[in-house]
């Protein structure tokens, strides 16, 4: 088990990741937007600014949706007790999270060929859902 600083130190660096990916992200995209408006044609370059803006929106939020859970489970190792804890509320997310997850694994489509490209389109929402679950269990 992790010690006292040690939890607060890797609280510390998740927040720090979390606001490097905020401001690193949206340069990158700048950047490839600008490498890529000499070769690709407008009408293509927006399409791919718009997809590239929602998978970047969506790592984010993925960053941030599972270091919401950390300052819970800092502050009940911390004080060694769960006494606080809204427990019905860390059951709906677990319940929101488990059937949120479930409808994207359920969506994948029949055809093979799609559900690599299907998985990898939905990556960062299956990894908050599930993730954030994984870790409500330790908070609960």
């Amino acid at each position: 088990i992790l010690g006292n600083k040690s939890l607060k130190n890797f609280c510390i660096t998740w927040i720090m990741v979390c606001i490097a990916l905020c401001v690193i992200l949206p340069c990158q995209l700048l950047l490839r937007n600008q490498d890529q408006s000499t070769v690709i044609e407008r009408d293509n370059n927006s399409l791919d600014m718009i997809e590239m803006s929602g998978f970047i929106c969506g790592y984010i939020s993925c960053v941030f949706y599972l270091g919401s859970r950390f300052p819970q489970l800092y502050k009940n190792f911390r004080r060694r007790s769960t006494e606080g804890t809204s427990y019905l509320l860390f059951a709906l997310a677990m319940m929101g999270n488990c059937t949120y997850g479930l409808s994207l694994v359920l969506k994948m489509p029949a055809t093979e060929s799609f559900r690599a490209l299907y998985f990898l389109h939905h990556l960062p929402w299956l990894i908050g859902s599930f993730g954030v679950l994984f870790l409500d269990i330790f908070v609960s």
